[in-house]
């Protein structure tokens, strides 16, 4: 007995017909659903640990940090590659499991793994910073150049840092904002070397209470109520005018305010990276830039065209590269309304274009190589029914198959 799927169709067109109608529907639905990227989301399982000493150097970390953290995290299976970088006073140790492995799962065993090692580790070390990688879009996907002809570096960093960087980072799909140029905030303390020697004091003991000042440290706990509750002390200063009026003990046993020692400065850090735009066609020695306008950073003295501040925006993984682009866009046109009018964004950089001119190449190509094999047809065959058969069946057999690659989402990104 044998079975001819094409004669039932014929002998049965309706379920065949409403078949495809509900085939085609599902997949004119799965095509919407559909992100548009240049390359697949890769769940590549890598961690890091970073861990900070100020002051120290390189061998030094390397024999009482970054060793003893590879040895506590060496033992985890299904390691694929274990390297280690070390710097002056920055230890950073990558941990690149087999694919397959569960991302989360592996975080967590590696920041398990170095709890348990944190007593044998220095005890004025920052923290260990354990965090899993994240390899989506493979770096910045727009960046934006903050502009102002009345505004400061300063201001337009504080304004980044405040402001442009919490409002993008609440857009679906971002997950971290770099500021390109532009100083840090910093509060500096100049002591007088004649008043602290007039009150027997040495800038390491004040420098001593103050790091004492800054360190929230539990407290134990308490039971009232039958219940238990944790306690915390808090010693950081919560204002820069708390900061000058905290008490500085002195040898004799006195205490007299910060600012009677020395100068409490709300301002910032050292410039260790400066921010330049660079204008369409202006004639520098970098030839790339002539092109476009483009940031571009640099630490020589002679720099052209005019400082500003920028920032890039990198997305989150499982996300793709153009809704989050568009997201990011229409929260920048939100922030045009609300900010000073002479502060600008303008944009510097984004790769959503070409993958986006890449996606409409490829569904052109689609559509043309449709009609021109329905031409085809038609010469050759110089007979309208194959002709209209080719031409209704090229539809209903690509249509369904965006269905097998879209994923249903209540709010598709």
């Amino acid at each position: 007995m044998s079975f001819h799927i094409s004669a039932l169709s014929i002998k049965k067109p309706v379920p065949t017909i409403v078949m495809f109608l509900i085939l085609t529907i599902v997949g004119l639905m799965s095509f919407f659903q559909l992100g548009i990227d240049n390359t697949p989301n890769v769940d590549v399982p890598a961690v890091s640990v970073t861990v900070t000493q100020r002051g120290a150097g390189p061998t030094e970390l390397e024999t009482q940090v970054t060793k003893k953290i590879e040895d506590s995290v060496a033992g985890l299976g299904n390691i694929d590659k274990l390297t280690s970088t070390v710097t002056d006073g920055v230890s950073t140790t990558t941990i690149t499991f087999d694919l397959g492995v569960d991302s989360d799962r592996a975080t967590n065993d590696v920041r398990n793994a170095v709890t348990e090692i944190r007593e044998d580790l220095p005890s004025d070390i920052n923290d260990p910073v354990v965090k899993r990688l994240e390899f989506a879009g493979g770096g910045p996907i727009i960046t934006y150049a903050v502009t102002s002809d009345k505004r400061s570096v300063e201001e337009l960093s504080e304004l980044v840092d405040k402001e442009i960087s919490r409002a993008i980072l609440s857009v679906s799909g971002v997950a971290e904002i770099n500021r390109i140029g532009g100083v840090d905030r910093e509060i500096l303390i100049e002591l007088n070397p004649d008043r602290l020697e007039s009150l027997g004091i040495t800038a390491t003991q004040v420098n001593d209470q103050i790091r004492a000042l800054n360190t929230n440290i539990p407290g134990g706990r308490s039971q009232g109520g039958g219940t238990e509750k944790s306690i915390r002390t808090l010693g950081s200063a919560n204002t820069v005018a708390a900061l000058k009026e905290y008490r500085i003990i002195l040898p004799s046993g006195g205490a007299i305010p910060l600012s009677s020692v020395g100068e409490v400065i709300d301002g910032f850090g050292e410039t260790r990276q400066t921010a330049w735009l660079v204008e369409k066609n202006s004639e520098d020695e970098t030839q790339g830039f002539a092109q476009d306008s483009s940031i571009k950073t640099t630490t020589q003295s002679n720099k052209i065209g005019k400082p500003v501040v920028a920032f890039s925006v990198l997305r989150s993984t499982g996300t793709t590269l153009v809704s989050v682009e568009k997201g990011v866009r229409a929260k920048v046109a939100e922030l045009e309304q609300t900010l000073p009018e002479d502060v600008d964004l303008e944009l510097i950089f984004t790769r959503a274009t070409d993958i986006e001119e890449s996606y409409q190449a490829s569904v052109d190509a689609l559509i043309i190589g449709s009609i021109l094999t329905v031409v085809v047809v038609g010469v050759f065959l110089r007979d309208w029914r194959p002709t209209l058969v080719t031409a209704v069946a090229l539809p209903l057999s690509i249509i369904p198959t965006f269905f097998s690659n879209a994923n249903f989402r209540l709010h598709p990104q």
